[in-house]
C-alpha cells in the first residue's frame, strides 16, 4: 500500500512508441524529448533520432497518447504513427 495516498498500487505505467517525422539533428531530438516531458504523467521520454521513434513511459491516469502527440506537434514535428 502506498504510504502517501493509501492506494494499493502505482504500477499503472504504460509505454508507447511514437513515430515522429521532421527530426534532423540532435537539437530536434532534444526538443521532442523536452516537449514530451512537459506532459503531466510522462515519466521517461527517449528519442531515437536515426529511427525517428520516441519511446515514452507514462502514467495513463495522468497522460494520454493524444496529449503527447499534441505536445510533439506544438514543438514543430509530426507524429505519423503510434505503436
Amino acid at each position: 500500500m502506498c504510504e502517501t495516498c493509501g492506494a494499493h498500487s502505482h504500477n499503472a505505467e504504460q509505454t508507447v512508441v511514437l513515430k515522429v517525422e521532421g527530426m534532423t539533428c540532435n537539437h530536434c531530438k532534444m526538443s521532442v524529448e523536452k516537449a514530451l516531458y512537459k506532459v503531466e504523467g510522462v515519466k521517461m521520454a527517449a528519442v531515437n533520432l536515426a529511427e525517428g521513434l520516441a519511446t515514452v513511459l507514462f502514467d495513463p491516469n495522468l497522460a494520454t497518447v493524444e496529449q503527447m502527440k499534441l505536445a510533439v506537434e506544438k514543438a514543430g514535428y509530426e507524429v505519423v504513427g503510434v505503436q
